[in-house]
């Protein structure tokens, strides 16, 4: 088989039932959803068909996957599921961002994961989450949502309204420990959020700002009343830096990005935005190897 067709077969099966490999205590840590990946793709893939340099990629919001299963409607930035493309399988760490929209009502029942980090930040309405380390809350808009899946989980996920749609992103990270015990974090965010600056929701550090999770990452949200010009500056060198404009415009070393695009930049220590009125940014800073 070739190698192309291996590694398209090795994701589908992983991705299209979100499944959890089924071996025995003995040989798990072998054979975890990480270790295939890792093993058949790599974890410094860089999509080299849309780099604008040599150490910046540019995802906008049209070249997304997009697909309508009726009660749910999504936009992949990276391969999940059935959507393939060698182009895009990760930033870094950084290895799912999807952009939900779920009807009222509807969602996803009870299923597995292993060994990634988990991330979801609700953009509008909310939604009802379950799983079998006996946690059951709603998370809503000004919330975030943890989950390090470790050696294994189960868990639903439902709108929280019978009628209005809820908006949700969801974003895996590849974690630098496998088969931890699996935990889970909720927070809001709402008094962290200072205006016309960008302000610290998640880190590696349990006694930082935000939640925290198994990877040396950092992530910050912007919400912008004015026009700012920002600075960030990263925490490693060996990081890089993954800016999803939720809302608005921002200009990034002379490039316009607006609502859901996104910009990828490496090799850097810091970074300049310019954010327009009404803007609302997500910077994800993600080891660039795993």
């Amino acid at each position: 088989m070739k190698r192309p067709d291996f590694i398209k077969k090795s994701i589908l099966g992983i991705f299209s039932g979100l499944l959890i490999p089924k071996v025995s205590s003995s040989v798990q840590k072998i054979n975890t959803s990480f270790n295939i990946l890792r093993k058949n793709i790599g974890f410094n893939h860089m999509p080299n068909k849309e780099n604008k340099t040599n150490n910046t990629v540019i995802h906008k919001a049209n070249s997304r996957n997009s697909a309508d299963f009726g009660w749910l409607k999504v936009n992949h930035t990276f391969s999940f599921a059935n959507y393939y493309n060698p182009d895009r399988m990760n930033f870094g760490a950084l290895r799912v961002l999807n952009d939900d929209t779920i009807l009222g009502g509807k969602g996803f029942s009870t299923h597995p994961h292993d060994n990634m980090e988990i991330i979801t930040i609700p953009l509008e309405g909310s939604l009802k989450h379950k799983d079998d380390m006996g946690n059951g809350s709603v998370i809503k808009k000004g919330d975030i949502q943890v989950m390090s899946a470790g050696k294994g989980i189960q868990h639903s996920e439902y709108n929280g309204d019978d009628i209005l749609p809820a908006k949700v992103l969801q974003i895996w990270l590849h974690p630098n420990k496998i088969n931890v015990i699996p935990r889970y974090q909720q927070l809001s965010i709402k008094s962290l959020i200072k205006p016309n600056i960008f302000s610290q929701i998640l880190s590696p550090d349990i006694k930082d700002q935000g939640v925290w999770i198994h990877q040396n990452s950092w992530f910050s949200l912007g919400e912008f009343t004015k026009t700012t010009t920002s600075n960030y500056k990263l925490h490693s060198t060996s990081n890089g830096i993954y800016i999803f404009i939720i809302d608005g415009k921002v200009e990034i070393n002379g490039d316009i990005l607006n609502k859901r695009d996104a910009i990828g930049l490496w090799q850097v220590d810091s970074i300049n935005i310019s954010s327009s009125i009404g803007s609302r940014v997500l910077i994800m800073e993600v080891p660039m190897n795993v």
